[in-house]
């Protein structure tokens, strides 16, 4: 996100607009925690993770009162457009907000996850799938040295793209996602038929919300039950997946959509979301990111099916 902020901002400068942050996103619009920023400003943060405006939930944003009072500072500060990073959630709000206000709106899409509709990658999936398949990389290591089989759980919500991903990458023997049904006497069958064929080692990925439900540390207690022949571990790798120095591609990204973001309000575009899609610019609005499902592609589990043997 802060190659972004980084690249909205230059943008701006560039073409004589003036620029302010507006910290801890919807929340501190409401506090008018608002400040001008200069090509300066964000010196020295395109190699650094997180964002440096910071970013809160806001509840009071929600309401129309709260987004009254968002609208009066902006005014105060002569802000007559925005730019917002984020992913549906941020989306949805900034949608609602343009159509009351009438303040022309971008989004630019920030979500490990990789599940918004319109746009082939979202900034920070790439670092996110670098540092799962660096993890696994080392699990593996633990696990052909002990003959253990181990159920990765990795982020993504209701999304299996960072899981899918990185399986591939990685080697996984079993990848589960939800957008795809696996149910256990499947699982079951696969490991069975890796443990017959003496493999030193077992890695299993699951995305939070796998259909076969309850996350990595429930399916490795049944498998445990059921087959007290393996030795099942457990690693959920949490939010380190979500920090860390970002992978030149989401710096590339992030650069590309933020000029993009600021192109696209000079032009008068509205209510969109920027995205790259076939390495190309795409404007889609905001009803078609929210409303539309990103799908999946499947055949990348056919692939590690394959190769898992």
């Amino acid at each position: 996100m802060n190659a972004a902020i980084r690249a909205v901002v230059r943008g701006a400068v560039y073409n004589g607009v003036r620029i302010f942050g507006i910290k801890r996103g919807y929340q501190g619009m409401l506090d008018d925690d608002i400040e001008e920023m200069h090509s300066r400003s964000v010196s020295n943060i395109i190699h650094a993770g997180g964002t440096m405006l910071k970013s809160a939930r806001s509840k009071d944003f929600r309401t129309e009162e709260g987004r009254k009072r968002a609208f009066d500072n902006l005014k105060k500060h002569g802000i007559d457009a925005l730019v917002v990073i984020g992913g549906d959630g941020t989306f949805t709000g900034a949608r609602i907000f343009g159509e009351e206000t009438g303040i022309p709106v971008v989004g630019v899409p920030g979500t490990i996850d990789n599940d918004l509709y319109g746009t082939d990658y979202t900034i920070g999936y790439d670092t996110a799938l670098n540092t799962v398949v660096e993890a696994v990389d080392k699990i593996r290591d633990t696990a052909t040295a002990h003959n253990r089989l181990f159920f990765i759980e990795v982020m993504g919500r209701d999304a299996g793209f960072l899981a899918l991903r990185s399986g591939v990458a990685s080697g996984a023997e079993a990848i589960l996602v939800p957008e795809v049904q696996t149910d256990y006497d499947q699982l079951k069958e696969f490991l069975q038929n890796g443990y017959k064929r003496n493999k030193t080692s077992s890695i299993v990925l699951v995305a939070e919300g796998d259909k076969i439900g309850g996350g990595a540390i429930k399916i490795a207690e049944k498998v445990s039950q059921e087959h007290p022949e393996y030795d099942a571990r457990v690693t959920i790798l949490g939010h380190i997946q979500r920090g860390g120095s970002p992978s030149a591609f989401d710096r590339v990204s992030a650069s590309r959509m933020g000029v993009a973001a600021v192109d696209a309000l000079l032009k008068g575009e509205n209510n969109i979301m920027i995205g790259l899609s076939n390495n190309q610019i795409s404007h889609t609005p905001f009803s078609d990111a929210l409303k539309n499902k990103k799908p999946l592609n499947s055949h990348l589990l056919e692939v590690n099916n394959i190769l898992s043997i």
